[in-house]
């Protein structure tokens, strides 16, 4: 597997010194496998009925996240079984990996599914608060609202013994959409890569692709439903939609479980190699 060192330089992500505010999201998701030689085609077509996203800018940028889970992986066995109701704990940094600091920007999330829906909350810290609250260390002061949140973040930590178990990490770039499709987002993650040790994010520690790097990852996701344009241009690209983890796939690319037959580097391989990429006109 092709090992390698750091995602590309982007600007260094805002700073915040204490807890600020906490964002919630109720979506439909869904994910494509796709080849990098069609992403030309497929981001064409997205700017062509979406606005680029105004926190992306030309190129993407990074996302690194950590992730927690139990000693015996039980967010990762639920969403290899494909549990209704499923969650799992991150923390999350935007912007280039080289310059997170004790004051950064962070995110600690709560995702989990319900059915169909996935949804999301989070708090935003500075990256040191943010690796204390998910040790269940947090002391920083937080408003009301949020104190629910970041008790039930130091509940679950205590109850289940979270511990950090894998990162990932990749090139994000990202579409919204306007006018009828208000709400709807998509997004494209290239080098999709992670590693199960060094877990400060801010280190300079050697990581490992999770997924070959001539894929990539498409995610579409909104509120309500899927728009139709949506599905008419994923068909034309030949998109199929995947069950796929990135946190998953960086636990199995280090070994730590078994992998699943849907989850193989090798299978995902030959499932992208074999879908022609549309010509130009078809896309049109």
């Amino acid at each position: 597997m092709t090992l390698f060192s750091r995602a590309p330089d982007h600007p260094a992500a805002a700073v915040t010194t204490t807890a600020s505010a906490l964002h919630a999201f109720n979506r439909y998701e869904i994910k494509y496998l796709a080849n990098e030689r069609d992403v030309p085609a497929l981001r064409s077509a997205l700017r062509a009925r979406m606005r680029t996203d105004a926190n992306s800018p030309h190129g993407g940028y990074p996302v690194t996240s950590l992730y927690y889970d139990t000693r015996d992986l039980r967010f990762y066995w639920e969403k290899i079984e494909g549990l209704r109701f499923r969650r799992k704990l991150r923390l999350r940094v935007y912007g280039d990996p080289d310059r997170i600091a004790d004051d950064s920007q962070a995110f600690v999330e709560i995702k989990q599914r319900v059915n169909r829906v996935t949804q999301k909350r989070r708090v935003r810290l500075s990256y040191r608060h943010a690796r204390e609250l998910c040790s269940g260390m947090l002391k920083v002061p937080v408003s009301e609202r949020e104190q629910a949140f970041v008790d039930e973040v130091t509940e679950l930590v205590a109850k289940l013994r979270l511990r950090p178990i894998v990162t990932t990490g990749y090139t994000r770039e990202a579409f919204v959409g306007a006018d009828a499709d208000l709400g709807l987002r998509a997004t494209i993650d290239h080098r999709v890569h992670g590693r199960d040790r060094d877990f400060d994010l801010g280190l300079r520690a050697e990581n490992r692709f999770i997924i070959p790097p001539h894929l990539c990852i498409v995610e579409i996701k909104a509120n309500e439903r899927i728009p139709y344009w949506i599905s008419d241009l994923t068909a034309r690209l030949n998109m199929s939609v995947v069950r796929i983890s990135k946190y998953c796939q960086s636990v199995e690319a280090y070994g730590l479980a078994p992998r699943s037959r849907f989850q193989s580097l090798d299978d995902m391989a030959e499932f992208a190699d074999r879908r022609r990429p549309a010509t130009r006109e078809e896309i049109r």
